[in-house]
């Protein structure tokens, strides 16, 4: 497509395709995400402890046969996900590389090598929008997927057709036809008993997981309400060279266009409304939302969002990001509830907002408490992958986080439009974002960007 008119026919079309995709497992998916039974965290049931399947979060994978990894997008994200698989146990290496970009992969190829004396053979280096593919017939067994994220769901299908265990970044999609791709994925996925970890790291960092544990077992009650927040300095950004084509340049400043990651309430903020999700067991069905572009100076993204989203049960949670030097920063989240409240990173407070649990972080050779988890939460979730692996520990994030991408993009395209959006619009939406063929050339969408203005768009 590559032009931004977010007009609501755009995104409220499209019955038809949910309804091709229902048939792999969407209904069933919106229904087990939804908790019942008695009050808990947003109307669910509170948990026993044995309930909750959270991986071991051990220190190191347990040792076993030999794991080979490709890495699909070897960007910086895509590296450093190549040297934490690496670091998380014994018998683990890299084998294959596959990028758009020759010099992006050559960084990463000489990275490896260097810091972890891994050599990934030149014939197992692919370059190439088909490079995806050869890296999953390259004999690996694990697939580490770190692209731009408009990529994934076709990435994500394809490893999971040839039946390998993912790494996978978030976001995983970046509109509503690529999260429901990713949903019907995952299923397969289960079916398979493949292994699926994605870049959601809090769900995977020891601080988080312990306050998560007390929350879902009743601590703080029954949550009535939730913040979120991702507010920072503006964001890297690429300037077009004599040399790019415009293909090349858009994948190169990728952070900044939305076809490629979503706009940053999806490619970043989706950590927080992430969390959210996981502490309540649930998600929002409807938002209204406002944003605007102040600042940026590349791309067709806004870089400023404020969403009040709404629960079924009348429950809000106030959503804000912000990608601007000079401005108040704040990345973190909050819930309250019924007995209490807590930051869900590491404390947990009483109504009188009296601190009635901390986590107990590592001493440091003076005996202080760091602010640091044991084990980097990088590291551990593919600690966690490979343990599952190696154990046959069911594990499959999939689902979770493209349903966290939906709420996202649902906040996104309200603040674009103005109007409110509900889950149902957007789990009907046809909404495609990007071009219809991918080549390195002119693609004709930064000559014709446009900035979507909020009660502009065409009823």
């Amino acid at each position: 497509m590559g032009e931004n008119n977010f007009s609501r026919r755009r995104f409220l079309t499209g019955a038809a395709v949910v309804g091709a995709v229902g048939a792999v497992g969407v209904p069933s998916i919106i229904t087990s995400c939804t908790p019942s039974g008695d009050k808990s965290a947003a109307g669910g049931a509170f948990k026993k402890l044995e309930e909750l399947n959270i991986p071991p979060l051990l220190d190191q994978a347990p040792d076993g046969a030999p794991l080979k990894a490709g890495v699909i997008g070897c960007g910086g994200r895509g590296t450093g996900a190549a040297l934490n698989f690496l670091a998380a146990g014994p018998n683990l290496t890299i084998t294959a590389l596959g990028d758009v970009l020759k010099d992006r992969l050559d960084s990463c190829r000489e990275k490896i090598k260097s810091e972890k004396n891994v050599e990934v053979p030149e014939e197992n280096c692919f370059v190439g929008f088909d490079a995806f593919q050869k890296v999953i017939d390259s004999g690996v067994d694990v697939v580490i997927l770190a692209t731009p994220p408009v990529f994934r769901p076709e990435h994500f299908e394809a490893a999971v057709n040839a039946r390998k265990h993912v790494f996978m970044e978030k976001p995983v999609a970046v509109d509503p036809v690529g999260v429901r791709s990713v949903m019907a994925t995952a299923k397969k996925a289960e079916s398979l008993g493949l292994k699926i970890v994605t870049g959601t790291q809090r769900r995977h960092q020891r601080d988080y997981v312990e306050v998560y544990k007390q929350v879902a077992t009743g601590t703080i009650g029954e949550i009535i309400s939730a913040n979120a927040y991702w507010n920072q300095s503006q964001l890297w950004y690429r300037n077009p060279q004599a040399d790019w084509n415009e293909m090349e340049y858009m994948i190169r400043d990728w952070v900044n266009w939305l076809w490629l990651s979503g706009d940053h309430i999806v490619e970043q903020h989706v950590h927080n409304i992430d969390v959210i999700n996981w502490f309540t067991g649930t998600y929002p069905t409807k938002a209204v939302g406002f944003g605007s572009r102040q600042r940026r100076v590349t791309g067709d993204q806004y870089d400023n969002f404020s969403v009040d989203f709404v629960y079924d049960n009348g429950m809000h949670m106030h959503s804000m990001c912000r990608q601007i030097n000079g401005c108040a920063n704040n990345v973190s989240e909050w819930i309250r509830g019924t007995k209490g409240s807590t930051n869900c990173a590491n404390k947990i407070f009483d109504l009188a907002g009296n601190e009635i649990y901390a986590y107990p972080y590592p001493l440091n050779e003076k005996g202080e408490p760091t602010r640091n988890v044991k084990v980097n939460p990088y590291v551990q979730e593919h600690i966690d992958l490979v343990t599952c692996i190696r154990q046959d520990i069911p594990i499959n994030e999939a689902e979770a986080t493209a349903i966290s991408c939906m709420v996202a993009i649902m906040g996104r395209v309200s603040a674009y439009t103005g109007k409110q959006v509900t889950w149902e619009e957007m789990m009907n939406s046809d909404m495609k974002l990007g071009p219809s063929t991918y080549v390195m050339g002119d693609v004709g969408i930064v000559k014709n960007a446009t900035i979507p203005v909020p009660g502009e768009s065409k009823s």
